[in-house]
């Protein structure tokens, strides 16, 4: 309270169940009448804070939501948008009266509560199956090696293996069209489109962007869309629609050095394809 902002400067962020956005100012002024404190849930309309900013006020609201002007006596109400959503915390510690050196109360954000309630909800409703089987990865590996340079001299990206199990996955699909469907009801409502989710890890949860219209990429559009997606989980710059839609799923523990393991479907999807750890070994 009482710094200058500059215009499009970001305020606060607003964290809901599925992204964290950046609230920017729209004029520049002396931010005033801190309405909220980090931490808080604030509903769909309430105010934020104010910007004294001379004569010109202006509601701010979060990007797709209208912004609204009235006048107020130098100051500028910056409001949220349209769902309830919390204050990013920076790990605001709460330490128990007992044993203080020896625990911690750290409160989940949003994001955290989310995901723990979809995927409890995914083992408590769904009849999950985990299969296991190797493949023998040396001949995908020496092709990888061998058009490595050529192929990020081309599309300006690296080749991984994402994109070939991206492939693999929707020719599986294709053969089998009720793993690529969903259960609503008595009704099973099969997807004649391949929209491939690709689970990414980061420091504040578990995100699923989705590949739109996965079978008309080539790999190098798959690749940067991997990439792209990669980048904006980690600085929380991914939006809801970019998380929407998906068919089916591609979950690569291998990154941790996961030898097996069994990954939780996404509902309302029917499959998941687990990822694991490239083992060398005589065979």
């Amino acid at each position: 309270q009482g710094e200058f902002v500059e215009v499009d400067e970001p305020i606060v962020e607003l964290e809901t169940d599925k992204v964290t956005l950046e609230v920017p100012a729209s004029i520049s002024g002396i931010l005033d009448n801190l309405a909220v404190s980090e931490g808080d849930t604030v509903e769909v309309g309430a105010l934020l804070a104010m910007i004294v900013a001379g004569e010109k006020i202006e509601e701010v609201k979060k990007p797709a939501v209208e912004k609204k002007e009235e006048k107020v006596d130098q100051q500028k109400a910056v409001s949220n948008v349209n769902e309830s959503k919390t204050i990013a915390p920076e790990s605001k510690v709460i330490r128990s009266t007992q044993n203080e050196n020896l625990e911690e109360r750290v409160p989940m954000s949003r994001l955290r509560l989310a995901i723990a309630r979809r995927l409890k909800e995914a083992q408590n409703t769904a009849a999950m199956l985990t299969t296991y089987n190797e493949v023998d990865m040396s001949a995908l590996m020496e092709m990888r090696s061998n058009y490595q340079d050529s192929f990020e001299k081309k599309n300006g990206v690296r080749l991984g293996y994402m994109s070939f199990f991206v492939k693999a996955a929707i020719d599986a699909l294709n053969q089998f069209p009720a793993v690529n469907a969903e259960i609503d009801g008595n009704d099973i409502i099969y997807k004649n489109y391949y929209n491939i989710g690709v689970a990414v890890g980061t420091s504040q949860g578990l995100v699923v962007p989705v590949l739109k219209n996965a079978d008309d990429m080539s790999f190098g559009e798959t690749e940067a869309n991997i990439a792209e997606f990669g980048k904006k989980a980690k600085d929380g710059s991914l939006a809801i629609s970019d998380m929407a839609g998906g068919t089916f799923t591609i979950s690569n523990g291998g990154v941790y050095g996961s030898l097996m393991s069994s990954p939780i479907l996404n509902p309302p999807q029917s499959g998941i394809l687990g990822m694991h750890k490239i083992q060398k070994r005589p065979i």
